[in-house]
């Protein structure tokens, strides 16, 4: 890091907090119903962007259609990749950066909140520089890769007092406000058991399991600043397979199927049915492990403990193309939701069984798809029973989006604030410790250690950030 962007970090770690520049279009600030202070602009809130390209395009696109954002900043690692070519040219006036910290070193003033869409173990450097700032974040899923840094990002978002919202918009659409109002109203009660599952294709899928190395280094791109792509990771020569998604099969920069869908698909339980950390998680089977990059197949038992008058509950993850879970008697056909956007690659993979989950409680199943699909009562003879019993489940007033806007401009709170995703993230990383391990963690929901495995428990830290990187684990 050269010293400019050394001092600049420094400068946050002495001021944040201690004084707010807003715009120039703020009239006035509010609070919404959390407390938190938020600059109310007159018409529209300032956002930079952070990674423009595949999903963080469409990040961009969808806060751009809520007619409530400017776009005052583009940044991105590869500004001439094929996949930030049609953003480049949409925002051509829009001022640019290939590294974040030069971002904020000359834009902070103007920016009040920041999309981060990169890589997962990069959300991290990004989101607590912003939030040292004072910058709102809308940060994708899942929150980051390990989970020390989720800790430090949940107390970041008290400690700056700033508006958060993860990535994972199904938490704002029709399944996360059914769930809410059928466990209010008693419908999903007592569950004991609930079956996860995302069985498609994944990128790895078919790699030589015996790899004990990494790729060859490739001829870096000139149009990629790969120093700054890394961060905080431990140096690694450039290929083609740790970008454009790929860094999604590998332990040092991604979280696998698990982390990619389970924040989809076990987020209104893991909320709603106040599950926080799971005191031990078991890989039940581990197909093709390999310690560079994610197995082919895994099932994994998640186990809470009782909550307050709830039973203790288990939750099976299951992934890999023919690792498929059995499912109720009744259940049909559960049908993918259309609004889940598509991966770098173009198009989501097919399965023998779409995404989503079923859940057992002591008198009721029900079916469950990923991101915003609704869930039914099965077989269809209990949902008929039961039809004269459900609640009238409100409609959602703004999509993930949407919320964020108006929770920076005062007028919501957001669904997925990392007060409720960071815990989510959590449990997701320690089944990526499961799988890379393939041995049962035992964990102590207090302290937050895994007491049967020493290495494991490092594991929670993860390696040292990269040299001239520290200082984000400072903020």
């Amino acid at each position: 890091m050269d010293k400019t962007r050394r001092k600049f970090i420094k400068n946050s770690l002495l001021t944040a907090g201690a004084f707010s520049i807003f715009p120039s279009n703020i009239i006035l600030a509010q609070k919404n119903r959390n407390g938190i202070k938020s600059a109310l602009p007159s018409d529209k809130i300032n956002m930079a962007f952070v990674g423009i390209g595949n999903q963080a395009g469409w990040d961009l696109k969808n806060f751009m259609a809520t007619g409530l954002v400017n776009n005052v900043a583009m940044c991105d690692v590869d500004m001439g990749g094929q996949q930030t070519l049609e953003n480049l040219k949409k925002y051509p006036n829009v001022p640019k950066f290939q590294d974040f910290r030069e971002m904020f070193d000359k834009m902070s003033n103007k920016i009040d909140a920041v999309c981060i869409g990169v890589p997962d173990f990069s959300h991290f450097p990004v989101t607590m520089l912003a939030m040292s700032l004072g910058k709102h974040v809308y940060v994708e899923k899942p929150l980051s890769r390990t989970f020390q840094e989720s800790e430090l990002m949940m107390n970041a978002e008290k400690k700056y007092n700033v508006v958060t919202q993860m990535g994972n918009q199904g938490h704002s659409g029709a399944n996360y406000f059914q769930f809410k109002a059928w466990v209010e109203a008693g419908i999903i009660k007592d569950v004991t058991k609930v079956t996860a599952h995302m069985n498609g294709a994944r990128r790895w899928h078919g790699w030589d399991t015996s790899i004990t190395s990494f790729p060859l280094g490739q001829l870096i791109p000139k149009t990629m600043d790969w120093d700054t792509w890394l961060t905080t990771a431990q140096y690694h020569d450039y290929n083609k397979d740790f970008v454009n998604g790929q860094w999604r099969c590998w332990y040092d920069f991604g979280m696998g199927a698990l982390g990619d869908w389970g924040a989809h698909i076990i987020d209104t339980i893991h909320q709603f049915l106040d599950l926080g950390l799971p005191y031990e998680v078991n890989p039940i089977k581990i197909e093709g492990p390999n310690p560079l990059f994610f197995p082919q197949a895994s099932t994994l038992e998640f186990k809470f403990p009782r909550r307050k008058k709830m039973p203790p509950l288990t939750i099976t993850w299951y992934d890999g193309v023919n690792n498929i879970p059995e499912v109720p008697k009744g259940y049909g056909n559960c049908k993918l939701d259309p609004n889940i956007p598509a991966p770098s690659t173009g198009k989501i993979q097919p399965s023998t069984l779409n995404p989503g989950k079923e859940i057992y409680s002591k008198e009721l199943t029900f079916r469950g798809g990923s991101h915003s699909s609704t869930l039914s009562i099965i077989p269809e003879e209990a949902a008929e029973a039961m039809k004269s019993k459900l609640p009238e489940v409100p409609k959602s007033p703004s999509n993930h989006h949407e919320n964020f806007v108006k929770s920076v401009m005062g007028q919501e709170n957001t669904r997925s604030p990392f007060s409720i995703s960071g815990p989510l993230s959590q449990v997701l990383v320690l089944g990526t410790l499961a799988q890379r391990l393939g041995t049962k963690l035992e964990f102590d929901r207090k302290r937050k250690q895994i007491t049967n495995n020493n290495f494991a428990n490092q594991l929670l830290t993860g390696i040292p950030p990269r040299k001239g990187w520290e200082e984000f684990y400072k903020l």
